[in-house]
């Protein structure tokens, strides 16, 4: 099977709050690896595992798009943003297979921290049978512990590449990703106190951060940190 002809997608959700090249590197080995035709990169309105960001949606939404401009396959969508409700990956999965149709592949792609805590999920049964799970594994990631419901997944519904590509649901596929220690939180953190994220973050989003003064950016602050 032709994995180009299925419209393969890829899924990356976050506050991106602000879009780093964690997400970016993340998001585009995701697409290598598989193959994927697009990765669609999904900013929240409200996330439901943590606190409301500081920066408005509005803000998150341009910094992605900013971030995404000229990277071939990456695309922003404004499903949750536009939606003022609480932002459930498993609603916006449902939306990206109306869209793709029942048969294409689609993968949602997400971190090892993240999937240790996958069976708390709003709806996760339901969201393994819309759609796969890429699992970034990094160096110093803990794996799901023996009697775990994820380390039972792991068990029944481990697959490969090649499988993820030749259904449209339902296997899981843990790789090994770049270790990239960049926090979001820790930008906020460096850029309130004046330390400049060059090369943590897209140019094109560091330009606007400084520009609309988000997260304590002030003028007076050093450039060359």
């Amino acid at each position: 099977m032709d994995i180009s002809a299925t419209n393969a997608t890829g899924v990356l959700g976050g506050t991106f709050d602000p879009i780093h090249t964690g997400h970016l590197r993340l998001a585009w080995e995701a697409k290598c690896r598989l193959q994927l035709n697009f990765v669609r990169l999904v900013p929240c309105h409200l996330p439901t595992h943590r606190e409301s960001p500081d920066t408005t949606a509005k803000h998150r939404l341009t910094m992605a798009e900013l971030a995404c401009i000229g990277v071939p396959g990456f695309e922003v969508d404004n499903w949750e943003i536009n939606r003022h409700e609480p932002s459930y990956s498993v609603s916006t999965l449902l939306h990206v297979r109306d869209r793709i149709g029942p048969d294409a592949p689609l993968v949602f792609i997400m971190g090892m921290d993240a999937f240790n805590q996958f069976s708390r999920w709003h709806q996760w049964q339901t969201l393994l049978g819309v759609a796969h799970l890429w699992v970034a594994h990094r160096p110093g990631n803990r794996l799901p512990q023996p009697g775990t419901t994820e380390h039972q997944l792991l068990q029944q519904r481990q697959g490969s590449a090649d499988q993820l590509q030749l259904r449209p649901s339902g296997h899981i596929y843990v790789h090994e990703t770049t270790a990239l220690d960049i926090s979001a939180t820790k930008l906020r953190q460096q850029i309130a106190e004046g330390i400049t994220p060059r090369f943590l973050l897209p140019d094109a989003v560091w330009d606007y951060i400084q520009q609309h003064k988000l997260y304590g950016y002030r003028n007076e602050h050093t450039a060359n940190d």
